[in-house]
């Protein structure tokens, strides 16, 4: 007998000397719950009441229509089909089950069965909390219920009232002021009806409470527990709290309040795009996690409109000059940009061309690499500070509404896999007990290393990829300048536009897309796995952990092609007599004349588009596909009237990580809007847009395809705060540099206040004329290494002597020949003063900002310290009252006594 099994740690059943096939780990419960009774040994566990389908479709009712259905357990019958191995299996699955529902009735807890309409080898379950019950666990759970009705009055903004939902069709409800639950001040609590007093959600939440506690198999001190491992063993398929009522038709039960129905019809339906989200009515039915979810998007999104307005104003300020611009007209002027040669961008086979062939994506560059730009990425940092400083202001005051001010965390029960590996002991430094944990200092350093080195390894590879791509791009280069001004000769309305670096930059973006969805699809098994690997205790560390190292990842995998553009691509070139190879065969490739920040742009649009088209689609298609495969193949007679459960139970089940992608999403999103929006005025307004249409798709997808999730309480939105924070800090750096080293903002600037006069020109006023001419440096065609050097069919057709190049270079001829210039050095001194100065300011904006800006508004300070207050005022008075009832029978006895002059006063025994 192994370690774990003399200490009674870990269990596995076996029957007829078959050990379960998954060998999956058992619990080990260790904690009682309130109202748990042990069954007696040999005593057999109660069974469930079976009932058949009243045919009543709408009922949330258990058959006597009194006891309201609470949750859901769903199983599929055996019997039939078992035999051999599958009988021993069906045999202890059905012990399980028995002793399951058995405890759970041993607790308090009511249960019905009802065979399916659809499927006879299927059962349902259903669950109900008694009034007592929900009392007991209300205070365990710290639940906090009303008291008494708030008597401040609420705000209401004048403007964005009309975008609401109508108050009288969401049935607006009072507001109270609320304390945590006890059950011996019951009488204290403003109960108009006991029925309705918690809430579904409540009731919900406080039964799945039980559910993930309730022991399944007990053996002498050792319990195993918990629906999620029998549903993980297959003793159940399902388990779930109910819908009121079906998405698009409202229940015909008279006291239903067809929350669902409210919420597709003002909330999910995409005729409601414009209004406000009813988030009152979201927290009450889906819980404050999702509450809180939406809230935030809902906010972001609304933020997300200013900015897309000023961005859009700097796009429309950049296409309207577009023509003004003197760099541009240069580069389209024949007698200017038609005389400049420039040097082949390859080796051997790719030709001299004219400057003006540019012309087109030159007046492109000049819609996004203008002052406005500048002006827009300074506001966005700006912006970012405002959205996060009042996101934590409209964020306290939903704590406050929704009562998680206070919010008491209940010390988070260990996860069943951290459980079932408990087999060390060690001291543990608060209680000095002895407690148990799954491994010791050494393994758990060994979990973590491996872990880190997994994800290491998986940041390679997606470099890797991006040298890759890197590479097709050198390669692709040489062959669009060799085929496609030949293939478009015909074509001339196209000629213009469709240039080679241009080509080769939709090639590789689209390809970066390909893969970034690849290796997304695949590292997030990898990082599931890992975290699973490393075993977090707690729920909320197993979330964080997965957090940290899917962002991580998701931040390597978008954002590093659009790093290489826009600080890596053009910067390390050389100069066409001695260009820079990658693995001594690639010759690295050079920006276009006007720049990378085209290129930039562009594969910002094609990754966010095609992200946010995929995305949707994906969330769309496959659930509502699901559902129609599962409602053919469970297809029934339309005579046959399917309960609620039923219904339901056809719906997908959500997600074990719940809320996790859509926040990764939204997150990454977020990056892009913040990180590069120097290049891409535009992101704010793709973004709005992709936002207006996930609210709905996310609203329509939980309203309509998906299984109603269990309510969980949250404070906000978790982990992902501090990653925004840092994303904020982050965007600053980059768009500083993007201004900086990838567009040619410092170079024009510097050549119009020093370069365009005395003594570098024989100009006497300041500007812009001569830009192109001083940016490209000279190059002696004699001067060609023998690799670089066109061939003889390009020499042939062409009788160059000078070509031209994008750099500040001393011509040939020159003492310091190609070596860098003044003109240079003047350029990156500015460019760093630049990145410094706007920096510092930036920063120090931002953080004056944070600091004058309060987390918490001071109405609302009033409204918190009013409502602590009452609720001390009630509280205390309800301890003086029962102070008063415990004393009163002795005070009554003492004072009989004293009133009797003839008795003996026993002060002691009274």
């Amino acid at each position: 007998m192994s370690d774990a099994e003399e200490n009674g740690i870990l269990e596995l059943d076996s029957e007829d000397g078959d050990v379960e096939m998954s060998l999956m780990s058992e619990v080990v419960y260790s904690e009682e719950l309130p109202t748990y009774k042990s069954v007696p040994k040999g005593q057999a566990a109660p069974k469930v009441e079976r009932t058949e389908f009243n045919d009543n479709p709408d009922s949330l009712f258990f058959n006597d229509g009194k006891r309201r259905v609470d949750f859901v357990l769903v199983y599929e019958d055996e019997s039939r089909a078992a035999s051999g191995k599958k009988a021993s299996i069906y045999k202890r699955k059905l012990r399980r089950r028995e002793c399951f529902e058995g405890n759970l009735m041993n607790m308090g807890v009511e249960l019905e069965a009802t065979q399916s309409v659809v499927d006879e080898k299927l059962c349902f379950v259903k669950v109900h909390m008694p009034f007592d019950l929900l009392c007991t666990y209300a205070e365990v759970m710290h639940i906090k219920l009303p008291i008494q009705p708030n008597d401040l009055a609420s705000k209401s903004n004048f403007i964005t009232k009309f975008f609401y939902p109508e108050q009288e069709v969401l049935l607006k409800k009072t507001k109270f002021f609320t304390a945590p639950f006890r059950k011996d001040q019951l009488q204290y609590f403003y109960i108009k009806d006991r029925e309705l007093f918690f809430t579904p959600a409540m009731r919900s939440r406080m039964a799945y409470y039980i559910l993930s506690r309730a022991p399944y198999d007990v053996n002498g001190n050792v319990r195993k527990f918990g629906i999620s491992k029998l549903m993980d063993a297959g003793v159940y398929k399902a388990a779930y709290p109910l819908h009121d009522c079906r998405f698009n038709v409202k229940s015909q039960e008279p006291d239903c309040p067809n929350e669902r129905f409210l919420l597709y019809n003002e909330w999910a339906h995409p005729k409601s795009f414009y209004k406000m989200q009813p988030l009152n009515l979201i927290r009450k039915y889906y819980g404050e996690k999702v509450g809180i979810y939406f809230a935030w998007l809902g906010f972001y999104t609304v933020m997300l409109t200013l900015a897309a307005v000023v961005g859009l104003g700097c796009f429309i300020y950049g296409f309207a000059t577009r023509e003004s611009s003197t760099w541009s007209k240069e580069v389209c002027d024949p007698m200017i940009g038609g005389n400049i040669i420039m040097c082949p961008q390859c080796d051997e086979d790719c030709p001299y061309w004219r400057l003006n062939i540019t012309c087109e994506s030159s007046k492109r560059l000049c819609i996004f690499d203008n002052y406005g730009t500048l002006v827009f990425a300074v506001f966005m940092s700006v912006w970012v500070t405002l959205f996060l400083e009042f996101w934590k202001r409209y964020q306290a005051e939903l704590e406050h509404e929704w009562d998680t001010v206070e919010y008491l965390q209940q010390e988070e029960q260990p996860r069943p896999e951290y459980e079932a590996k408990c087999v060390y002991e060690r001291l543990n430094p608060v209680t000095q007990t002895t407690d148990r944990v799954p491994y010791t200092a050494c393994g758990k350093c060994m979990r973590v290393s491996c872990g880190v080195g997994t994800v290491l390894f998986w940041v390679l590879l997606i470099i890797a990829s991006v040298v890759g791509v890197i590479v097709y791009r050198l390669a692709m280069f040489i062959t669009f300048s060799q085929k496609l001004r030949s293939d478009l000769k015909d074509l001339e309305p196209f000629k213009e536009y469709v240039t080679p670096q241009m080509a080769t930059s939709i090639s590789a973006s689209v390809i970066s897309l390909i893969i970034i969805m690849l290796l997304n699809h695949l590292y997030e098994k990898v990082a599931i796995w890992i975290t699973d690997f490393e075993l977090p205790r707690t729920k909320t560390e197993y979330e964080n952990s997965l957090t940290l190292k899917m962002f991580l990842f998701q931040f390597v995998n978008y954002y590093s092609s659009c790093f290489y553009i826009a600080f890596f691509k053009g910067k390390v070139v050389g100069y066409p007599g001695k260009p820079v190879y990658w693995l001594g065969k690639f010759r690295n490739e050079e920006c276009d004349p006007g720049g990378c920040l085209t290129e930039l742009t562009t594969q910002l649009a094609i990754i966010m588009t095609g992200k946010a088209v995929w995305n949707n689609i994906q969330e769309v298609l496959l659930p509502w596909i699901k559902n129609l495969i599962s409602r053919h193949c469970t297809q029934v007679g339309s005579e046959k009237v399917i309960p609620r459960w039923e219904q339901d139970y056809q719906l997908q089940p959500m997600g074990k990580l719940g809320l996790f992608y859509e926040y990764l999403e939204m997150v990454i999103q977020f990056g892009f809007v913040t990180l590069f929006v120097a290049s891409f005025p535009l992101a704010p307004l793709l973004a709005l847009f992709n936002n207006l249409c996930e609210i709905r798709i996310d609203a329509w997808k939980i309203t309509t395809q998906y299984r109603r999730r269990v309510p969980e309480k949250a404070q906000d939105i978790g982990a992902w705060q501090p990653i925004l924070q840092g994303v904020a800090i982050l965007a600053v750096a980059t768009n500083a540099a993007i201004i900086a080293f990838t567009s040619d903002m410092i170079p024009r600037l510097v050549y119009y206040w020093g370069f365009s006069v005395s003594p570098y020109s024989a100009g006497t006023t300041h500007t812009m004329e001569g830009f192109i001419n001083s940016s490209l440096s000279v190059f002696n065609t004699a001067d060609f290494t023998k690799k670089g050097r066109p061939n003889d069919e390009i020499l042939r057709a062409s009788n160059v002597s000078m070509c031209r190049y994008r750099d500040f270079r001393n011509p040939p001829g020159h003492y310091y020949e190609y070596d860098f210039s003044m003109q240079y050095w003047h350029v990156i001194a500015a460019k760093l003063a630049f990145m410094i100065v706007v920096e510092h300011i930036v920063y120090f904006t931002k953080f004056i900002l944070s600091y004058i800006i309060p987390d918490v508004p001071e109405a609302l300070k009033e409204q918190i310290k009013r409502q602590r207050y009452v609720t001390q005022v009630l509280l205390h008075e309800t301890n003086i009252r029962h102070f008063t009832e415990l004393i009163k029978p002795v005070a009554d006895k003492i004072h009989d006594q004293v009133d009797d002059p003839e008795l003996d006063l026993d002060f002691e025994d009274a």
